[in-house]
């Protein structure tokens, strides 16, 4: 396995601070857009009902109902504030998508400088290059290939579920905030 790394050579630095990366905005987000710190169900239950609520204070849906409780005259107003709430929840999922694009051609990069160093060690006498060195020089110049696909793969899967989930909590947000709007509106 560490010849694998070692294939990869002055390449696996970059590809290693893109796994490290990625890793944070996967693990962060996933704690961030957890049900209860987006739409407690005390605090949706509570806005279907019109009821007065006051648990959840540090969800989403919660700074959103009390910008919209305090500027209750400016409905344009509290759906901008939805919105810019929504953007907060996709921090780091753009970055995602730059290291699910970028780690394979690190990779492929790092194949190819692999490949150029196989193919210069073949002998000027004969032509033909030392067969046990080619293909080891071969595998692990792909090494490199791996290792950013092993990088992009679980970055792409993850930026979609996690926009995924944004795209759901947007939709659950849109109908509530109606719900408040009307309610406010009443008020």
């Amino acid at each position: 396995m560490l010849e694998v790394f070692k294939g990869a050579g002055l390449l696996i630095y970059p590809l290693g601070l893109c796994s490290l990366i990625a890793i944070y905005i996967l693990c962060e987000r996933l704690y961030a857009l957890r049900k209860d710190a987006v739409l407690p169900d005390d605090l949706v239950d509570a806005i279907m009902q019109g009821k007065p609520h006051p648990g959840g204070r540090h969800s989403v849906l919660a700074r959103v109902q009390e910008f919209a409780n305090t500027n209750k005259t400016d409905p344009e107003a509290v759906k901008a504030f939805a919105r810019l709430e929504l953007n907060r929840m996709e921090r780091g999922i753009p970055y995602l998508e730059v290291i699910y694009a970028a780690a394979p051609l690190i990779g492929l990069t790092g194949t190819v400088t692999g490949l150029l160093q196989v193919f210069s060690q073949i002998s000027p006498e004969t032509g033909l290059p030392d067969p046990a060195a080619f293909t080891k020089g071969v595998a692990l110049a792909l090494s490199a290939t791996v290792i950013g696909l092993s990088i992009a793969i679980p970055s792409l899967v993850g930026a979609g579920f996690l926009q995924r989930k944004v795209e759901n909590y947007a939709a659950r947000i849109d109908l509530l905030l109606e719900h408040v709007l009307s309610y406010n509106a009443k008020s």
